[in-house]
């Protein structure tokens, strides 16, 4: 296994829709195995393909090291599509591992409902809520080019703008591996 450098908001990548998976192959398989390392390494709790520069639709989750969550197993989502979103809507602060030390409140339904391929692209069906729900719906945006900053407010946007200008700059210090440049994306 290794650590990937992760793609940081700005790089061209991240506002791209993620492409299918057509087949898991042994490279897929290092891929999932490289992410869930490059997570835990960066204390996330979900981290989507492309935020380590590989154009798959295919997310990871491990909620299992949040308090009262323990009993989740670590998930991994291969082409998933959400289905189902509820109507009833929550603010909580988020953050993201392509966004350090950002964090901001974003409004999203507290029950999901998702369909995904798993490894061995066999078709599964998830039901989640509270903060599963949300973490799916955050890297699920990954998927679509979407970030959390997208969802905030113009005015909570415009009080971060210079934060995330040092950000897509890296003009701060890293806790983690990160790329190097605007244009990577890994070559599998």
């Amino acid at each position: 296994m290794a650590l990937l450098p992760i793609t940081l908001i700005g790089d061209k990548i991240l506002r791209r829709k993620a492409a299918l998976v057509k087949e898991v192959d042994f490279k897929t398989v290092e891929l999932i195995k490289d992410m869930f390392e490059t997570m835990r390494n960066a204390n996330g709790i979900g981290l989507a393909a492309n935020q380590v520069g590989a154009d798959k639709s295919i997310f990871i989750i491990d909620i299992s090291v949040i308090e009262g969550h323990e009993e989740i197993k670590p998930i991994v989502f291969i082409n998933p599509k959400i289905t189902y979103r509820s109507e009833n809507k929550v603010f909580i602060e988020e953050g993201c591992l392509s966004i350090p030390d950002i964090h901001a409140e974003v409004e999203r339904s507290d029950a999901i409902k998702i369909d995904f391929m798993d490894t061995d692209l066999k078709a599964q069906t998830l039901e989640a809520k509270e903060l599963l729900a949300r973490v799916i719906q955050h890297e699920y945006d990954h998927l679509q080019g979407v970030l959390f900053t997208d969802l905030i407010s113009d005015e909570m946007k415009k009080k971060l703008k210079r934060e995330l200008t040092k950000i897509k700059k890296r003009d701060i210090a890293f806790n983690y591996p990160v790329t190097e440049h605007a244009d990577y994306q890994m070559q599998l």
